[in-house]
């Protein structure tokens, strides 16, 4: 008989969480109760992310932890660091199962029966043949608000310093009208806002005559109230078209995370970005153009192979100048089979952690200055279910943190509200009314 509990844990990004929750889902289906990782469970899961050599280490320690409560438990690791380095992950003693990135949606035919006693199952679909797409789609921690909702997989591009492609494939996605159907069910369980995730969102379609564009005119069409997030697009892919849609309807939201990687059109090369940075600037200008408040977040790496001192400071004084909210700043680190790794000009790990540490303080300065230009405008905010000391919290349309005083109503609503303030670094507001799709003043 199968065990009855299982554990999950995640690495990465939300999609590797949209894709635990469809995986646990299976669990739930044949009999399994879901248990917190850190207890006593027969089954552990353990979803791995290969983007930073972190991301592979700490992999390790969570199966020894796993281990530590349970030593009878059987482990399973999945996700992109077993599709890369499953020979690695089968060395790693107590490991049971080692699965791709197609098998981790077919555990129970793969694994019949979770037998500790068993000889190790290791099943990995070379990357030249991931073509399957499948379905995900996670919640937040703080109740049914928010869902992540996978609509495309893998990845055609060809940056330097990433293993991606090799870990998830080909760029590739289904039909809008199955996307639509599954996006229905979700407003049907109660989400208010959808988040769009991906490995290359923007690059939905591509490969069945379609874009993200007319995906998203055929979501529009779902009744309801309801807002649409895109999690992050690349600065190629963003369209006019999509950027009129944005402004032109109050479903999608005047937020975009963006990614950037450089300042410099010399590192951008060398990373082989689709982009310059004077590309990048003109976009941004655009949508704060066109876009009234718009919230803009940016990925941007530091220390990759080459960046010199002068290299950097032209990547921070690019974002100091642009028109940006908030920064995700990401320290380059060696990975196996990618381009840069034998790139010339490594630079030294306490540089760049110094470089990381100088923009992180320059995206809190961004933060607070997009969110003082916020105080005393009327924001759409969808609050979370959750009373801490009083105060409930939420997310406004342009990704502005808020809070204000409890009120039960105003739970997995859309409501208006005004910005008063900046406390602890959230932004305090006061309700005004229940939300309009009509509302026009925020974008």
């Amino acid at each position: 008989m199968p065990s009855n509990k299982v554990a999950f844990h995640t690495l990465g990004c939300k999609l590797n969480f949209a894709e635990t929750s469809t995986i646990g889902n299976q669990f739930v289906e044949h009999g399994f109760e879901v248990v917190d990782f850190k207890g006593d469970s027969d089954v552990y899961v353990i979803n791995t992310c290969t983007v930073t050599e972190n991301a592979d280490r700490e992999c390790r320690q969570i199966v020894r932890r796993a281990l530590r409560t349970n030593p009878n438990a059987y482990i399973i690791v999945t996700g992109c660091y077993a599709q890369l380095r499953s020979e690695e992950l089968t060395k790693i003693d107590g490991v049971d199962a080692v699965l791709g990135s197609n098998e981790k949606f077919n555990i129970f035919s793969i694994i019949p029966e979770f037998n500790k006693n068993a000889p190790s199952c290791i099943q990995i679909t070379p990357t030249d043949k991931l073509d399957e797409f499948n379905f995900a789609y996670s919640s937040e921690a703080l109740g049914r608000t928010r869902a992540f909702f996978k609509i495309q997989d893998g990845c055609d591009y060809k940056c330097t310093f990433c293993t991606i492609p090799l870990a998830r494939g080909k760029s590739r996605s289904t039909k809008p009208e199955y996307v639509v159907s599954e996006f229905t069910k979700l407003l049907d369980k109660g989400y208010k806002e959808i988040i769009l995730t991906g490995v290359n969102v923007g690059d939905y379609g591509k490969h069945i005559g379609d874009s993200l564009y007319n995906l998203l005119l055929q979501m529009l069409k779902v009744e309801g109230d309801y807002r649409i997030r895109i999690s992050s697009i690349e600065p190629n892919l963003l369209t006019d078209e999509i950027i009129d849609l944005v402004l032109n309807n109050n479903k999608i939201v005047n937020h975009f995370h963006i990614p950037l990687q450089s300042g410099s059109t010399k590192m951008l090369k060398l990373m082989q970005r689709r982009y310059k940075a004077e590309d990048y600037r003109t976009l941004i200008y655009k949508l704060n153009e066109k876009i009234t408040d718009v919230g803009i977040g940016v990925d941007v790496i530091v220390g990759f192979p080459g960046e010199t001192e002068s290299d950097f400071m032209e990547t921070y004084n690019f974002l100091k100048e642009l028109p940006i909210s908030y920064l995700h700043v990401f320290t380059y680190s060696e990975r196996p089979n990618t381009e840069a790794i034998n790139m010339e000009g490594s630079v030294p790990i306490p540089e760049r952690k110094r470089r990381n540490n100088m923009l992180r303080i320059l995206s809190e300065k961004k933060r607070i200055e997009f969110y003082n230009k916020m105080i005393e405008k009327n924001v759409t905010v969808l609050f979370e279910s959750e009373n801490v000391d009083g105060q409930m919290l939420g997310w406004t349309s342009n990704y502005v943190r808020v809070k204000q005083k409890f009120d039960k109503e105003l739970i997995n609503n859309l409501s208006i509200n005004t910005i008063d303030g900046i406390d602890e670094n959230v932004c305090t507001t006061t309700f005004v009314n229940s939300h309009s799709l009509n509302l026009v003043g925020e974008k």
